[in-house]
């Protein structure tokens, strides 16, 4: 005896239903009235400039809308009234918020994507017996305050960095900047499976993030295979710069093993702008790390000046290397001291 075709499957009891899950979660994340306003009478709600509007709209990274599409609920009116209550606070120029809020914009974009394509993994995993509507409702509030209180704890360690600079020029001060960089890893993303080029990035970017929080410094993004960073302190960046070709483990081939990395760092006044920095000395950082031999450390001239009398350090000129837009580009090599006999 077969089963009737219209015989329910008890396995899709609980169905993922994405029409639904994507209709539900707008209501619940964006309010519960849920879209149904047009840009225009958002525009006017809020008591801005429709070109305003739109202009925001587009540095935050959403797609152009039609003016009857009724796409927008009362949660973008409060948006854009928060906006404009930063400005009249005095808090920044008018010139300066489309970029402010671009950066906002593009920050939160990626990390939205990554906890989007994390979460739908969980909710979705076969065998699960809780509906992805109840997660849902579970998890979001959960990383709410977790974003809030890590955003909360920067601010603290980002004003103290700053304070304790002791300077009141917040745009420009004097730091290292280093980048440090995969060695091969084109060569290894063809090599390696998805899963173990996966595994090595991100045993990559947590322990080099780890040892730049521990010398001070700070990460300012991960480009690709390469990580940049940022340390007041030119001892502590030279430091920093050993550790991290020190760093390699004994089998790099093992997953999740850290691989092997170059490092180049410079010294001078650098921009800081919307959370990255800016200059000769990040350009000249960058192509330092070009040039170095896997291993190995390159400074230039000004950091190497700085931490070259240092007993723990081993600084020696190091052969010139055709460096783009620097041509005379000093190269210093750093090392550990030779062992005394």
């Amino acid at each position: 005896m077969t089963d009737r075709p219209d015989t329910p499957d008890p396995a899709q009891a609980h169905a993922f239903d994405p029409g639904l899950l994507i209709e539900v979660a707008g209501s619940y994340l964006l309010g519960d009235d849920g879209p149904g306003l047009t840009r225009r009478e958002v525009a006017e709600r809020a008591g801005v400039e429709l070109d305003a509007a739109q202009d925001l709209w587009r540095a935050l990274g959403f797609a152009e809308a039609g003016d009857d599409h009724a796409m927008f609920t009362a949660a973008d009116v409060d948006a854009l009234r928060d906006v404009e209550e930063l400005v009249d606070l005095q808090l920044l120029e008018p010139s300066m918020l489309p970029a402010l809020v671009r950066t906002m914009g593009s920050t939160f974009s990626r990390m939205a994507d990554w906890q989007t394509r994390l979460l739908l993994g969980a909710i979705t995993r076969p065998g699960d017996s809780e509906m992805p509507l109840e997660v849902l409702t579970e998890i979001i509030p959960v990383v709410e305050r977790l974003q809030s209180y890590i955003w909360r704890r920067h601010l603290v360690d980002a004003a103290g960095r700053l304070l304790l600079q002791g300077t009141t020029d917040t745009s420009s001060a004097p730091l290292a900047v280093g980048f440090v960089d995969i060695v091969g890893y084109t060569t290894q993303s063809r090599r390696l499976s998805t899963e173990a080029l996966g595994a090595m990035v991100e045993t990559f970017e947590r322990e080099t993030s780890e040892l730049v929080v521990e010398a001070g410094g700070q990460v300012i993004k991960t480009i690709g295979d390469e990580v940049l960073y940022t340390v007041s302190d030119p001892v502590a960046a030279a430091e920093l710069a050993l550790a991290l070709v020190e760093r390699e483990d004994e089998d790099p081939s093992a997953e999740g093993a850290y691989p092997q990395v170059r490092v180049g760092s410079a010294y001078g006044t650098v921009l800081s702008r919307l959370g990255d920095v800016f200059g000769p000395v990040v350009n000249i950082a960058s192509r330092l790390t070009s040039v170095a031999r896997p291993g190995r450390v390159l400074l230039d001239a000004e950091l190497a000046a700085l931490v070259r009398e240092e007993d723990q350090f081993r600084v020696r000129r190091a052969p010139r290397a055709s460096v783009k837009g620097y041509e005379h580009l000093e190269l210093w090599s750093l090392k550990r001291p030779k062992p005394q006999r």
